[in-house]
């Protein structure tokens, strides 16, 4: 059985995750000109807005108080998008790169919440969760390669 203080500090951290993803995606659609990109930064930003959503129901049920903001390294990071799209005139290729940076460390947070112990229907929706950041994470790489970015 897994202890409750650990998987609401777990979820949380999920949490603080999907809403620094939710906002590093909403400025970067806002510093990129390409619709396209619009589209799909809009489109993930919404994705980790439910993912927090889901998040926090599950810290609610386990009788703990869910996180309702991102992290203050998640803030710095996403001030860097913005600096970086002020200072090199909205280069689309720098802030695709700067969000695959931000997925890499979704996918780390994912991977570890994963390694610990979660009840199973938590553990479900964390793994669907962790899919699709995975599959994200992929989408923004390919994007960036693509730009000649990427490593």
């Amino acid at each position: 059985m897994a202890d409750n203080d650990k998987v609401i500090s777990s979820l949380n951290d999920l949490i603080e995750i999907c809403k620094d993803a939710q906002e590093g995606f909403r400025q970067a659609a806002e510093g990129v000109k390409n619709s396209e990109l619009q589209t799909l930064f809009n489109t993930y930003a919404q994705q980790r807005a439910q993912f927090a959503a889901e998040l926090q129901n599950e810290v609610l049920h386990l009788g703990g108080e869910p996180e309702k903001s991102g992290s203050t390294i998640g803030a710095l990071h996403h001030g860097w998008i913005n600096i970086k799209s002020a200072l090199t005139g909205g280069d689309e290729s720098a802030v695709i790169s700067e969000c695959e940076r931000g997925e890499d460390s979704s996918v780390r947070r994912y991977e570890d919440a994963l390694k610990g112990e979660l009840p199973n229907d938590i553990r479900a929706l964390v793994e669907r969760q962790f899919a699709q950041v995975k599959e994200a994470h992929d989408r923004i790489r390919a994007l960036e390669r693509a730009t000649g970015k990427g490593a």
